[in-house]
C-alpha cells in the first residue's frame, strides 16, 4: 500500500485536503469518489512511503499526543471508534501515523479490542496506555481516559521541549565557538604569519601559536573524522545495557546534575500515577505501570522494590522514604494523603511542585552556561588578537 495526499473538492465547490493509502494512484481517485468527492491532484508521497516502509520514521510523540487528543474529541462525541480512527486517517496526519491507524483499523475489523490491537505495536504504545485503554473498556470511560492520556502526553512533550531548548542555546554558543576557533587558526594566524620572517627570533607564546595553527591546518581532517567517529561510538555505547547502566549511576553522583535527574524522573512516575489513581486502579498495579515510565535503571529498581513491600502489606510512604526519588517534605504530604485516602491528588501535586523546581534550575542553569561561553569564547579569540599584537610589537623592537 501507498500514502497519497490529496486535493479535492466537494459537491458545494469547497476544498479539501487529505491522505489515504491505495494499492496505486487510480485506486486513490476512485477512494476519493466513493467519498464523493472530486479529485483535483493526488500525489504519491513516496519519501514518506519509503520511510514508514524501511521503519526509519516512527510516530513521534507529538503525533501521538494528537491521536490521543482526538480520540477524546471525536469518542466523547458520539462517534464509533472505528469511524472515529478513520476520520483522524484522513486529516492532515502524519504518514507514519497514517500507517499505524491503517494496521489499527485493520486489526478492529477482524474483531479484537482496540487495547488488543494496540498491543501488538507496543514500540509506540507503552504500557501504561494500552492498561488505561483496556481499563476504559471495560469501564466503558474511554473518552476520559483518552482526555487523561492526552493530558499526561501533553505534559511529557512540554517537559521534553524545556529539557530540549535549555540545552540549545548553550550547543550554539560551543558550536560558534569552535567555528571561531576553525577560522582563526585556518585563515587569520596563517595570513600574519608572512609578517615574521625568523621564526626562531620570535618570542616563545608567538612560536606557539604558529605551531598550534600548523598543526590545526595538517591533522584538522583527521580530528574531524575522530570527532564524528567518537560521536558514532557514543550513540553505540549508550544502546549497550551495561554502559548505560554504569552511566546512569554516574549521573545520580554528579553533584547539580543528581538533582536536576530526580527531578526529572520524579516528574514522569508522580504524573502516571496520578493518573492511573484517578482511573482507578490498584496501587501495587499503578506503581508497576508508573516504574516503566522512569528511565533511570537504578531508580526503576528502587520502585520495584517499593511495589513489592507494598503489594505483600507495607505502608507506601515509609516505602516511598527509602527511594532517592522523594525528599522528606515529599513524604510528609504523602503520608497525609495516605491518611485521607486522597493519594492521587498528593501525586499531582508533587509532579507539579517538581515540575516548578525543573523550571527553576533550567533557568540557572542556563543564565549561568551562557555567560561562562561567551567568556570561554571571548577568552581565546581575545587571547589570539592579544597574542599576535605582542608578536608584532616584539618583531618591530627587535627590528629598531
Amino acid at each position: 500500500m501507498k500514502v497519497y495526499t490529496y486535493k479535492a473538492y466537494d459537491k458545494a465547490g469547497a476544498r479539501l485536503d487529505g491522505q489515504l493509502e491505495a494499492i496505486d494512484k487510480q485506486a486513490a481517485i476512485n477512494q476519493i469518489k466513493a467519498l464523493g468527492l472530486l479529485a483535483s491532484e493526488v500525489v504519491e508521497n513516496k519519501e514518506s512511503a519509503a520511510s514508514i516502509f524501511s521503519s526509519s520514521k516512527k510516530v513521534s510523540l507529538a503525533d501521538l499526543e494528537f491521536l490521543t487528543a482526538e480520540l477524546s474529541l471525536l469518542l466523547s462525541s458520539g462517534v464509533r471508534i472505528d469511524k472515529g480512527l478513520d476520520i483522524i486517517k484522513r486529516s492532515k496526519a502524519q504518514p507514519a501515523l497514517v500507517k499505524l491507524l491503517s494496521d489499527i483499523s485493520s486489526s478492529i475489523s477482524k474483531g479484537q479490542s482496540l487495547s488488543e490491537a494496540l498491543k501488538a505495536h507496543d514500540d509506540v504504545f507503552d504500557p501504561l496506555y494500552i492498561n488505561l485503554v483496556e481499563l476504559g473498556e471495560a469501564s466503558g470511560n474511554l473518552p476520559e481516559i483518552f482526555a487523561k492520556l492526552a493530558e499526561d502526553l501533553k505534559f511529557r512533550r512540554d517537559l521534553q521541549r524545556k529539557i530540549i531548548s535549555s540545552l540549545t542555546y548553550p550547543f550554539v554558543i560551543l558550536a560558534v565557538c569552535i567555528l571561531c576557533i576553525v577560522f582563526i587558526f585556518n585563515f587569520i594566524v596563517p595570513k600574519l604569519s608572512v609578517l615574521f620572517t625568523d621564526p626562531e627570533t620570535l618570542p616563545w607564546y608567538t612560536q606557539a601559536l604558529l605551531g598550534l595553527s600548523n598543526w590545526m591546518q595538517e591533522y584538522q581532517v583527521f580530528m574531524a573524522i575522530g570527532i564524528v567517529a567518537g560521536g558514532f561510538s557514543l550513540v553505540h555505547l549508550f544502546k549497550q545495557p551495561n554502559f548505560l547502566k554504569v552511566w546512569q549511576e554516574t549521573l545520580l553522583k554528579i553533584p547539580g546534575l543528581a538533582n536536576s535527574v530526580l527531578v526529572t524522573e520524579r516528574i514522569r512516575f508522580n504524573s502516571a500515577l496520578a493518573m492511573m489513581l484517578q482511573a482507578g486502579l490498584p496501587i501495587d498495579k499503578a506503581l508497576f505501570l508508573a516504574k516503566g515510565n522512569i528511565k533511570n535503571q537504578v531508580l526503576q529498581r528502587e520502585m520495584e522494590i517499593v511495589r513489592s513491600k507494598v503489594k505483600h502489606g507495607h505502608s507506601l510512604s515509609p516505602s516511598l522514604k527509602q527511594t532517592s526519588l522523594f525528599p522528606d517534605f515529599y513524604i510528609s504530604l504523602l503520608e497525609v494523603g495516605e491518611e485521607s485516602g486522597n493519594l492521587s491528588k498528593v501525586f499531582d501535586e508533587i509532579a507539579n511542585r517538581s515540575r516548578q523546581e525543573f523550571e527553576s534550575w533550567t533557568e540557572k542553569m542556563t543564565t549561568l552556561i551562557e555567560p561562562l561561553l561567551i567568556l570561554f569564547m571571548g577568552g581565546i579569540v581575545g587571547g589570539v588578537v592579544v597574542v599576535m599584537l605582542m608578536s608584532m610589537v616584539a618583531v618591530n623592537d627587535v627590528g629598531f
